[in-house]
């Protein structure tokens, strides 16, 4: 059982060689993407910006292998789209280490739930009195509108002197 479970994180997380700069081909496979996918993402993500040597070769850097790795799990394993993804990055979004997951409070997601209820709850009760304020039969008063001008019927010209 445990030869499964470390088969599994290799797969999860795969080895970096110790290298300086690697091309997009070796990201690429180190990722599991195509390379297109690749520079379509150095669009999208600030944080993946590699450098380019002088004939135009993109050039990564340990570090952007390893946002692009986590982009790649982000999008692809946990279901994030694009936008959802970058906000993650950027609020320091990591994946949960099970060394300090360990020692926290097992009731802790059961609280969760219990405050998502109360929010929803509080935001049901809010619409129902917007509804209600909505659905006041109030009368408006008419509207007033200004006249430019008054016209007299007794002159028959609609263009005063």
């Amino acid at each position: 059982m445990a030869a499964h479970l470390s088969r599994t994180r290799v797969v999860d997380s795969p080895a970096i060689p110790d290298r300086l700069y690697f091309k997009i081909g070796d990201v690429a496979r180190i990722c599991a993407v195509e390379p297109y996918v690749l520079r379509f993402w150095e669009t999208q993500f600030p944080q993946l910006k590699p450098n380019k040597s002088g004939t135009g070769q993109r050039l990564y850097r340990r570090r952007e292998v390893e946002v692009a790795l986590e982009i790649k799990r982000l999008v692809h394993g946990e279901g994030y789209t694009l936008v959802g993804a970058r906000q993650a990055l950027e609020g320091g979004h990591r994946r949960p280490d099970p060394q300090t997951t360990a020692g926290k409070d097992v009731d802790q997601p059961m609280q969760r739930p219990e405050a998502v209820a109360a929010t929803v709850g509080h935001v049901r009760a809010e619409l129902r009195e917007i509804i209600s304020l909505l659905s006041t039969n109030q009368p408006r008063p008419p509207r007033q509108r200004a006249r430019l001008l008054a016209v007299s019927p007794d002159s028959g010209s609609l263009f005063p002197l």
